[in-house]
């Protein structure tokens, strides 16, 4: 795997190395000991799917609040997103600053998110599907979230929001942690 630092602290996209012969290839797409010798959590406590419909629709910005902080790791499976990670480290040189990444099935990049830091995405094709990898499990009551368009981030989303939960609509505007 080749991890290449963003201008996010412990953000990292992570692109496999392939093993190419006549059959196709074989990549490895987590390895504990590489994480960990990049400072990564390593842990995966549980590992979910997310399946779209539409092309527009709007999963976030979630987070998982203390005790429960999660790092994950985000890969598109089928069609492609545009990938978001924000900064919500109050003590981070990057607070309330994001990155983002167009991650696809075609590319079979990565996104690593780490604890602190909230993560959404908007799909670019209809029937796309994600998978996560998660260090922690998940809490409901631990859940946040802020708003997609909230003007304290100005994150830019390259296609109109057609499809979002009630819920990711209506966060209010951030007030800093």
């Amino acid at each position: 795997m080749i991890f290449q630092k963003t201008g996010i602290p412990g953000v990292f996209a992570i692109e496999l190395e392939f093993n190419r012969d006549a059959r196709g290839f074989f990549a490895r797409s987590w390895c504990e000991n590489e994480f960990r010798s990049h400072g990564l959590t390593p842990r995966i406590a549980q590992c979910n799917i997310s399946f779209n419909e539409r092309r527009g629709t709007l999963r976030g910005v979630h987070y998982q609040s203390p005790p429960w902080l999660e790092a994950k790791a985000v890969r598109c499976t089928k069609g492609s997103l545009y990938d978001v990670a924000l900064d919500l480290r109050p003590d981070s040189p990057t607070y309330r600053q994001w990155f983002a990444l167009t991650l696809s099935a075609a590319n079979r990049r990565a996104l690593y998110i780490p604890e602190g830091c909230a993560h959404g995405f908007l799909t670019l094709e209809d029937q796309t599907e994600v998978s996560y990898e998660m260090s922690e499990f998940y809490h409901p009551e631990a859940g946040r979230g802020v708003r997609w368009n909230d003007p304290a981030f100005g994150i830019v989303w390259p296609a109109e929001v057609k499809v979002i939960s009630d819920r990711d609509r209506s966060y209010p505007d951030f007030v800093s942690l």
